[in-house]
Order: structure tokens, then sequence, then C-alpha cells
């Protein structure tokens, strides 16, 4: 029975990962899951709480990593907090309206998210006098930084992956 949970363990972990490239929370959704599955499955000691205990660091670390990227990127481009602020409202901004404007699978809201973060941090920066060039620069390092923030979230979700991978099929 330990097989067959830790199988559709990976089906349904799978799926959340997809859920990363969409900037929902699949890395918490697969930390979730392992833990609903070493709780039912208890008795045969599927998941230990260092194996737990690891993946939730990775699920923090990659929250952490992908919230400051954006905010990273604009700040070594020359920007501001408040064009780093700009970076991170519009990002997020960005990434909804991406998702629902640009409908193509994961794309959109990738898209939406780094031109979101451009476009958020150059705004803020044009708001407090900052020149153009500045402020499109910033705006650059912003979006870069959210693209890489991605990536690092991406990164960690599959590490999550691979580790409740083993240990569910090697208790």
């Amino acid at each position: 029975m330990i097989y067959v949970v830790a199988a559709l363990l990976m089906v349904v972990n799978t799926a959340w990962l997809g859920l990363v490239l969409l900037r929902l929370p699949g890395v918490w959704l697969m930390v979730l899951s392992a833990c609903l599955a070493a709780w039912w499955q208890a008795d045969e000691g599927m998941f230990s709480l260092v194996t737990l205990g690891v993946v939730l660091f990775l699920a923090i670390l990659g929250e952490v990593l992908e919230f400051l990227a954006g905010v990273v990127g604009s700040k070594r481009a020359g920007g501001t907090r408040w064009g780093a602020a700009g970076a991170v409202l519009g990002s997020i901004a960005g990434g909804l309206a991406g998702t629902f404007l640009l409908p193509v699978a994961v794309l959109g809201s990738v898209i939406g998210a780094c031109a979101g973060a451009c476009l958020g941090a150059v705004g803020m920066e044009l708001a407090v006098g900052r020149r153009i060039d500045a402020a499109v620069r910033s705006g650059r390092g912003a979006g870069v930084g959210t693209f890489g923030g991605i990536l690092a979230k991406l990164g960690t979700g599959v590490a999550v992956w691979v580790i409740i991978a083993v240990a569910a099929f090697w208790p």
C-alpha cells in the first residue's frame, strides 16, 4: 500500500510543481501533500521529520528568493527602495494580469510578472523624480531579477519534488 500512496503522491506533486510557474503556491502544496501522506502512512514511516523539515526549509527559501529577486534586481541596477517597492507590486499585478491577458499556458504569468516588475519599478522611480534612463535601468533590473526569482523558486520546487519522491519510495 505504501508504494501506491507514494505513486499517487508523485502524480499529485507533479501537478503542484506545475503551479509554481503560474506563481501559485505549488511548493507549499507539495509540502502539505507530503505531510498528509506521512500522517496517513505513519505506521509505515514514509517520511522522517528530517525529510519534512528539509522540504519545509526549501519551501521557505523558494518564497524568500522569489520575493526578493525583483527587489535585488532593481537595487543592483541602481534603483531606489521606491523602485524596489514598485517591482514587488508590479510583479504581483503583472503576474495576475498576464495570466488572464496572455492565456498561453505558463508564459502569460511569467511574462506578466516580469513586465509588471519592470513597469512597476520604472513607474515608481519616475514618480520620485528619477531620470528616465535611471528608471528604465532599474526596471530592467527588476524584470530580470523577477525572472531569476521565478527560476529559483522552480529550482527549489524541483528539489522538493525529488526529495519527496526519493523518500517516498525509499523510506
